[in-house]
C-alpha cells in the first residue's frame, strides 16, 4: 500500500501542473481576445469615436536622453492636469500660514509681539518666510509654476478646439450596432428622403450636420469644451488679478473724531501698507469729515448691549475743489470714491479735557480718543501735555492715564462699564510729571504713556493721586502743578481706506470660472449618425446610433426622441414576412433557416440598453408605429408570463417519446433537467 501511495503522488502532481498550465493558457487566450476585441471596436468606430475631448493624448514614449528630451518630459509633466491640481492645492495650503501668522506688511506690531512671546519659534518662522508669506520665494515659485502650467495647458487645447470647430462631424462607423445607443426601423420612403428628414430634424435641434454618402453625421455639445477652456482662462485671470492687487495695492487706517476730517495723503494715515509697485501719485484725491456718529444697542433680554446699528455721518469731496456730498457709512456698506473704498471698522469715545499748567495757562485742550477694552466700551487712554510749566515757569511736562466708562454704576462693578451707551459717563485718571520722552525725537505710541522718566503725584496722605470725574468737574493737581477739567465726550470712528486695483478682475474671473465649470460638468458632448439603405424588399432600412464622451443614461433617451421625430417625417412600416408556399404542408421539411450576419449580439456591447437593442434585419426590430397587417398562417406562439415554463410546440416531423436523460457530469444539462 505504501508503494501505491508513493507512486500516486507524482501522478497527481503532474495532473495538477497540467491543469494549471491549461488555466494559464485559457486566461492568456481570454486576455488576448479582449485586447483584440478592443482593437476591433476602435477599428470599427474609427474617426467617429476620436477627438471627443481636447485633452492632449498621453505619450507613453520615453523621451530620449539629453537636455532636449528631459526638457520635453518636464514640460509635459508641468502642463499635465495632475500637476496643475497639485500646484493649486499647494497654493491653497501655503496661504494658511499667511492667515494664521501675523504678517509684517499688514501688522508689524503683532509680528514683534509674536517674536517676543515665542523667542524659540520666531527664528524658524523667519527663515521659512512665514512672516511675509505672500512675498516669500517658495510661495512665488508655486504661483509662477501654476501660472505657467495653466498657460501651457490652454494654448494647445485652444488651437485643437478651434480646429474641431472648423471641421465637420466624422463619417458614420461601419457597424452602428456597436454604439452604446442604437435603434432601427423600416420605411417605404426612399433613402434620400430619409436622410433629408434626418438632416432637417438634427439641424433643428442645433446639431452640426454633414452628410457622408449613405449616412448623416451630427455633433453637439461643443460648449462643454468651451466651458473647460473658459474655466482655465478664468483661473489665469484670477491669478493675474491677485498679483496686480498685491503689487499696486494700498491700505491704511485712520481714527477720526467727531468734527475732524481726513485727506487721502500719506501723512494723514495712522498706519499704511502698500504693494511693491505702488506710488504716492496713485492715491485717489478725496477727503471726508466725520459730522457725527449714531449707534443703537439692544437694551433688554439676553442680547443686552449688542449693537443693532452703527452709522457714521460724513461729508466727502473729490479733489481740492470738488462738491461736498453727504453720505452714511455703515458696516459692510463702504463709501466708494474713485477706485478707493472707505470701510467703517469700529467706534469709541473721546473725552474732551482742558489742562492748565502751574502758571494758569491752557497747556492742552481737545478731545482725546480712548481705546475700547471690552464690549461695553470700557476704554483706556492717556493725555500728554508736553508744553506745561510749573508755578516757577520751569518746563515740567504732565501726563495723565486712566479709564473712561460710558455707563458707570460703581460698587462691586468697579471701573467697568455696564452698557456701551453714554448713560452715566465717568473718567478715572491718575497724574504724572517729568519728561514724556518726546524731545529726543523717538516715535511713541500716542495711546501709551512712558512713565520711566516721570513721577506720579501724591496726595496729602502720601498715596498715589487719582480722581474720578464726571462731565463738568475739575481735578486739581497737588502742589499747584495745574488742573484738568472734564468738559464732555465726543465719539470717534475708525476707518480703513483700501485701494485694490485687481478686485474687479478677480470677481469677473471667479464668476467666469463657475460658469465654465458648470458648462463642463452639465453639458454633454455627443454624436449621432443616421444611415438609410435599401432593405432588398422594396423598402428602406434606417439605422440610428449615438455616441457620447462619457456614459450617460440620457443618451438612449435622446436617441429615442430623435428617432420619433424622424419617424414623424418618414413613418415606419411593419416588417414584411415571407409569403408561405401553398404546396407545403404543415409537416414539410422547409430545411434549415438561412443564417443572417446581423453583427454581434446587442447584449455584448456597452450601454444601458444593450440587451434590448434590436439587430438590423432581424425580426425583433422595433416597430413603434407599425400598421396592423395580416396575421401569418399557422399556429402562433402565445406570450408566456415571466417565470412560467414555455409550453412545448408539437412538430409532426419530430419523434415522440421520453426526453433523453441528462448527463450528471454536465451542470448545464442538470440545470436544464
Amino acid at each position: 500500500m505504501s508503494t501505491t501511495e508513493t507512486g500516486s503522488a507524482p501522478a497527481d502532481t503532474g495532473a495538477g501542473d497540467a491543469a494549471d498550465a491549461a488555466a494559464d493558457a485559457g486566461q492568456a487566450a481570454e486576455g488576448q481576445a479582449a485586447d483584440q476585441g478592443q482593437v476591433a471596436d476602435a477599428r470599427e468606430l474609427g474617426a467617429a469615436g476620436a477627438q471627443l475631448s481636447t485633452a492632449p493624448a498621453e505619450d507613453v514614449h520615453v523621451p530620449s536622453l539629453g537636455p532636449l528630451g528631459w526638457a520635453r518630459w518636464f514640460w509635459r509633466q508641468l502642463t499635465s492636469m495632475r500637476v496643475a491640481l497639485l500646484l493649486l492645492f499647494l497654493l491653497s495650503l501655503g496661504s494658511i500660514p499667511g492667515s494664521l501668522i501675523p504678517q509684517t506688511r499688514t501688522d508689524p506690531v503683532k509680528v514683534e509681539d509674536f517674536k517676543d512671546r515665542h523667542p524659540d519659534l520666531a527664528p524658524v518662522y523667519e527663515k521659512l518666510g512665514l512672516f511675509h508669506v505672500y512675498s516669500s520665494v517658495w510661495f512665488s515659485a508655486i504661483y509662477i509654476l501654476l501660472f505657467v502650467s495653466l498657460v501651457g495647458c490652454i494654448v494647445p487645447r485652444t488651437w485643437q478646439f478651434v480646429g474641431q470647430l472648423r471641421g465637420r462631424p466624422p463619417a458614420a462607423p461601419r457597424r452602428l450596432t456597436r454604439l452604446p445607443a442604437y435603434t432601427t426601423w423600416t420605411t417605404d420612403a426612399d433613402p434620400g428622403r430619409v436622410l433629408d428628414a434626418a438632416r432637417q430634424t438634427l439641424a433643428g435641434r442645433r446639431f452640426r450636420v454633414h452628410r457622408h454618402g449613405d449616412a448623416v453625421g451630427a455633433e453637439k455639445g461643443y460648449l462643454r469644451e468651451a466651458g473647460n477652456l473658459l474655466f482655465h482662462v478664468a483661473l489665469i485671470v484670477m491669478l493675474v488679478a491677485f498679483a496686480a492687487g498685491q503689487l499696486w495695492k494700498s491700505e491704511g487706517g485712520k481714527l477720526v473724531v467727531e468734527g475732524e476730517g481726513f485727506s487721502n495723503t500719506l501723512t494723514q494715515y495712522d498706519d499704511f501698507t502698500s504693494g511693491a509697485l505702488f506710488k504716492a501719485e496713485d492715491l485717489d484725491p478725496f477727503g471726508f469729515q466725520l459730522d457725527g456718529f449714531s449707534a443703537r444697542y439692544e437694551r433688554t433680554g439676553p442680547n443686552r448691549g449688542t449693537p443693532r446699528e452703527y452709522r457714521a455721518h460724513v461729508t466727502y469731496w473729490k479733489g481740492a475743489d470738488g462738491a461736498r456730498k453727504k453720505k452714511d457709512i455703515q458696516v459692510n456698506k463702504p463709501l466708494k470714491v474713485g477706485g478707493s473704498k472707505v470701510f467703517l471698522l469700529s467706534r469709541g469715545y473721546a473725552p474732551v479735557v482742558t489742562v492748565r499748567d502751574g502758571s494758569g495757562q491752557i497747556a492742552y485742550q481737545g478731545a482725546v480718543p480712548f481705546l475700547q477694552q471690552d464690549n461695553n466700551l470700557t476704554s483706556s487712554g492717556v493725555v500728554k501735555v508736553p508744553d506745561a510749566r510749573d508755578r516757577s515757569g520751569r518746563k515740567d511736562q504732565l501726563g495723565f492715564q486712566g479709564f473712561f466708562v460710558p455707563t458707570f454704576i460703581g460698587g462691586q462693578f468697579g471701573m467697568f462699564s455696564q452698557f456701551p451707551a453714554l448713560d452715566n459717563p465717568a473718567l478715572f485718571l491718575t497724574a504724572f510729571h517729568g519728561s514724556l520722552g518726546l524731545d529726543g525725537g523717538t516715535p511713541q505710541n500716542v495711546y501709551q504713556l512712558d512713565t520711566s522718566r516721570m513721577k506720579q503725584f501724591k496726595d496729602a496722605e502720601g498715596q498715589n493721586f487719582a480722581r474720578r470725574l464726571v462731565p463738568g468737574e475739575t481735578m486739581t493737581l497737588p502742589g499747584g502743578a495745574g488742573t484738568l477739567r472734564f468738559d464732555g465726550v465726543r465719539q470717534w470712528a475708525s476707518f480703513q481706506i483700501s485701494h485694490q486695483p485687481g478686485n474687479g478682475w478677480a470677481l469677473a474671473g471667479a464668476v467666469a470660472a463657475l460658469a465654465g465649470l458648470a458648462a463642463s460638468l452639465f453639458i454633454r458632448r455627443r454624436r449621432v449618425w443616421v444611415r438609410a439603405v435599401p432593405d432588398g424588399a422594396g423598402g428602406t432600412l434606417v439605422e440610428m446610433g449615438g455616441l457620447g464622451r462619457s456614459e450617460s443614461a440620457r443618451l438612449p433617451e435622446e436617441i429615442g426622441d430623435l428617432a420619433l421625430a424622424v419617424q414623424a417625417e418618414v413613418p415606419p412600416v411593419p416588417v414584411r414576412e415571407p409569403e408561405p408556399d401553398p404546396g407545403a404542408g404543415p409537416g414539410a421539411d422547409a430545411g434549415p433557416e438561412p443564417e443572417t450576419d446581423a453583427g454581434p449580439e446587442p447584449g455584448a456591447g456597452p450601454g444601458p440598453e444593450a440587451d434590448a437593442r434590436p439587430r438590423p434585419g432581424a425580426d425583433a426590430r422595433p416597430r413603434p408605429e407599425a400598421a396592423p397587417g395580416p396575421e401569418p398562417a399557422g399556429p402562433q406562439e402565445e406570450d408566456v408570463p415571466e417565470g412560467e415554463d414555455t409550453p412545448a410546440r408539437t412538430d409532426p416531423s419530430e419523434p415522440s417519446g421520453p426526453a433523453p436523460a441528462a448527463d450528471p457530469a454536465d451542470p448545464s444539462e442538470g440545470a436544464r433537467a
